[in-house]
């Protein structure tokens, strides 16, 4: 068993199963620079090992993840690999293109669960919410907790999707449903529309993940792998690439707003809970169980 930094994502290996547990539970496992490498080592990691067969992501506590952890990214505690020579930036000012190339390298870490050559299960317990459902669109198979939910609340305001994989899984109509509102996606439903695979009883969950990706030791490792990479091809063909090129850029443009600036500023005088409170209340608030969709 081994851990990356700061214990944020621990990664064990049972039989044939590599497990990654996303491990900030007092901050709802939000996403940190620490996390997102976590993710990405773990599952090099797992795509490494001769035993590993089949890898479960899941979250410790009682949340999956709840996305980003904007406390974190505005005090800078976020890499950037764009360092190319050019003036020093004045107060204020925004860099598109340092900004894409930020974002990007956490689109490129998310993408190798897309990658692995292994079956990646994703396995959603209380909600998966922002950019955490950047991350785990990237699985192969999805479950959920039968009182779970799902959701990308930053498209009111503040972000666009940058995997972008969501149009690819729900098609046109129910990605526009989603997406254009940000509207919560409880467990059956995401069952009925093909989001997700299968929905369990939370009690049920964990073990019913791993009794599933068990499975797939029976299967040689070569044929998940071709299977997994003709599956992706077809996607990827559809024009996945240019999606997500788009998608991280125009994230970048939607944090830069003046709406986008103004909904930022205005944590520091309302609290951040309550202006997340304020935004999501006329849908369904993220932070109770949200009102199914009519």
């Amino acid at each position: 068993m081994s851990t990356s930094e700061e214990n944020t994502v621990r990664y064990e290996e049972r039989d044939s199963i590599a497990i990654i547990t996303l491990n900030r539970p007092e901050k709802l496992n939000t996403l940190t620079e620490a996390v997102v490498q976590g993710v990405a080592d773990g599952i090099d990691e797992a795509t490494a090992s001769r035993n590993v067969r089949a890898i479960v992501l899941r979250g410790e506590g009682r949340v999956f993840t709840a996305g980003y952890d904007l406390v974190a990214m505005g005090r800078g505690g976020w890499s950037s690999p764009f360092d190319a020579p050019g003036p020093e930036p004045r107060e204020g000012a925004w860099d598109p293109v340092r900004d894409y190339q930020f974002m990007n390298k956490n689109v490129q870490r998310f993408m190798k669960v897309w990658h692995c050559p292994k079956p990646v299960i994703g396995q959603i317990h209380g909600f998966a919410v922002g950019g955490a459902t950047d991350l785990v669109l990237c699985c192969d198979q999805l479950f959920m907790a039968d009182d779970a939910y799902i959701g990308y609340a930053p498209s009111r305001v503040f972000g666009t999707p940058t995997t972008m994989i969501w149009v690819y899984r729900l098609g046109l109509e129910h990605a526009k449903q989603f997406l254009l509102t940000g509207e919560a996606i409880d467990a059956p439903t995401a069952v009925r529309i093909g989001l997700v695979s299968r929905a369990f009883p939370a009690a049920e969950l964990a073990t019913r993940v791993e009794e599933y990706a068990a499975r797939f030791q029976h299967i040689p490792a070569n044929q998940l792998a071709l299977n997994k990479l003709l599956i992706n091809q077809a996607y990827e063909n559809m024009g996945l690439r240019t999606t997500q090129l788009l998608g991280t850029l125009f994230d970048g443009v939607t944090r830069h707003t003046e709406d986008a600036l103004r909904w930022a500023e205005s944590f520091r005088e309302k609290g951040f809970r309550e202006v997340i409170r304020e935004r999501d209340a006329p849908w369904g608030d993220y932070g109770e169980r949200p009102r199914k969709p009519k």
